[in-house]
């Protein structure tokens, strides 16, 4: 990687970082999915064990994640096939942050032309743009994580004296199916910048990026699909392809008049 395309991606960290509006925004809801709402669910579990709603959710268990105590298994059941899903969305949120600003973000402040007259070529641009915002996407995703498991594991070992066993999902959702979703999210949010007026305008286009995980979290939260490691395979093989393919695409495609026509 150029070291110019490098000076890029620190560019627009420091931009996130540096802004307490965008670093609040970037920080809030990973950690309202991954640590208010699970410890919400361990409370609820732990006090409210016979409730119906976490029984039709058990039955749909194979046996071998169900254990003798009830509440293990529906806190099992919360974090190993429900909380995944969080982690596809969370990728998508946080990419809007940053790509939805990564050239809009450069006209508002008059800086689009000294960047292209930097010594790259138009598609290194891009690809140094949807780098640093998939990047940054993986890191929030890895840091929520880290914060979750620790504290998911506090609470359950304090409350029932037990720590809770990582499923195989989770590392097929963390090093496929997440980093797909963000770079699928990332070239498309990245692209539409290029175009967009403000951006508002930008991150308004990310909204239908997040419209078919919902879809698939509610599936998970009512028990109608509980997704397992060979799905999540398929899933994610099929969504590291069409990453591939947006990228390539949109990197042809991606042109200097793309960029000056829209301002």
């Amino acid at each position: 990687m150029k070291t110019a395309m490098l000076a890029i991606i620190q560019k627009d960290f420091r931009g996130v970082t540096s802004n307490k509006r965008l670093l609040t925004a970037l920080l809030v809801v990973p950690l309202a999915l991954t640590i208010i709402m699970p410890s919400i669910f361990v409370l609820a579990i732990h006090f409210t064990p016979d409730d119906p709603d976490f029984q039709k959710l058990l039955a749909l268990l194979p046996p071998a994640a169900q254990t003798a105590s009830l509440e293990l298994s529906a806190v099992g059941l919360i974090f190993n096939y429900i909380l995944p899903s969080f982690f596809l969305i969370i990728p998508i949120m946080t990419a809007s942050i940053m790509a939805a600003s990564a050239f809009v973000g450069e006209k508002e402040k008059h800086t689009l032309e000294t960047l292209l007259y930097c010594p790259l070529s138009v598609k290194q641009i891009f690809r140094a743009k949807v780098m640093a915002s998939f990047l940054l996407s993986m890191m929030v995703s890895l840091i929520s994580f880290c914060a979750m498991v620790l504290v998911l594991e506090l609470e359950t070992f304090l409350l029932m004296g037990r720590l809770l066993r990582p499923d195989v999902n989770w590392l097929v959702i963390l090093l496929l199916v997440s980093p797909a979703i963000s770079l699928i999210a990332v070239t498309l949010i990245v692209r539409g910048s290029a175009k967009a007026q403000s951006v508002e305008e930008s991150q308004q286009s990310a909204v239908f990026l997040i419209i078919p995980v919902v879809l698939l979290m509610a599936g998970q939260f009512t028990g109608a699909m509980l997704l397992n490691a060979w799905i999540l395979l398929g899933l994610g093989a099929l969504c590291a392809l069409l990453a591939w393919i947006l990228l390539k695409k949109s990197m042809t495609r991606f042109t200097y008049e793309m960029l000056l026509s829209a301002e």
